[in-house]
């Protein structure tokens, strides 16, 4: 039997381990306050198509919940690799139009809890639709900002960002209140693009700010520890990896 998992052999290298050691960083304690951190935007306007008066929630469905969007179609693996207990509570950062919702739902059950996050309102407002109609009571829908994501200190126990890093217009912000919204001993989840010159797609080289090392290195700056990457059987054009928050 095929096994969906597999540990990823690039990440035992010597290389990574020294790339991250020279990355190693002071962590901010829990009980740091959210100050803002002076930081310009990385990719100016990159939401502005969700956050027009008017989004067109059908064209967004069709393109983030196609067969042609493979952490769509396999996003039931993706949830495996989080390995989230009954009770569990995990924050979707960037859920878009909801593909993981009742993944997530199912796999922290009626005693735990899915923090749908977006930036633009009227996803929120559909998340919180379809969550209702979907009788999906322990999703929260949650508007968040360019900065923050809006979450209470130590609420969640996963914080999950699916082809959502790229969109990150102020990653050092986020990141931090990312952090801050993960509780001691749980975990930052990021799934993107692998952004591979004279390899990856034009399209991705020409939307995706960063490859896998530059996502690596920010996130350890921002105070998370990394654990591994973790492939999952049918991603070809996305990594999976995961962080520990201390």
């Amino acid at each position: 039997m095929n096994r969906v998992l597999t540990r990823h052999p690039r990440f035992a290298t010597a290389a990574l381990l020294a790339l991250l050691a020279s990355c190693s960083a002071t962590h901010p304690t829990a009980t740091d306050t959210l100050a803002p951190i002076p930081e310009e935007s990385v990719r100016p306007g990159i939401n502005k198509d969700f956050l027009a008066p008017e989004v067109d929630l059908a064209k967004f469905t069709q393109r983030f919940e196609g067969e042609s969007r493979e952490v769509f179609v396999h996003r039931h693996r993706i949830v495996a690799a989080l390995d989230l207990k009954p009770g569990a509570r995990v924050a979707d950062v960037g859920a878009g139009t909801g593909a993981f919702l009742q993944p997530f739902a199912k796999a922290v059950g009626a005693e735990g809890r899915v923090y749908a996050v977006d930036i633009a309102p009227d996803f929120v407002a559909n998340l919180k639709h379809r969550a209702e109609q979907s009788g999906l009571h322990q999703v929260e829908a949650v508007q968040c900002t360019a900065k923050s994501a809006q979450l209470p200190a130590a609420s969640v126990d996963v914080a999950f960002v699916c082809d959502t890093y790229h969109h990150f217009e102020y990653p050092r912000n986020t990141l931090h209140s990312l952090r801050h919204a993960i509780r001691p001993g749980g975990q930052l989840v990021i799934v993107d693009f692998e952004r591979i010159p004279g390899k990856s797609r034009a399209w991705t080289l020409n939307h995706v700010r960063c490859g896998k090392a530059t996502v690596i290195r920010e996130a350890i700056a921002a105070g998370f520890r990394f654990h591994d990457e973790v492939a999952v059987r049918g991603l070809h054009e996305n990594y999976l990896i995961r962080f520990h928050r201390d």
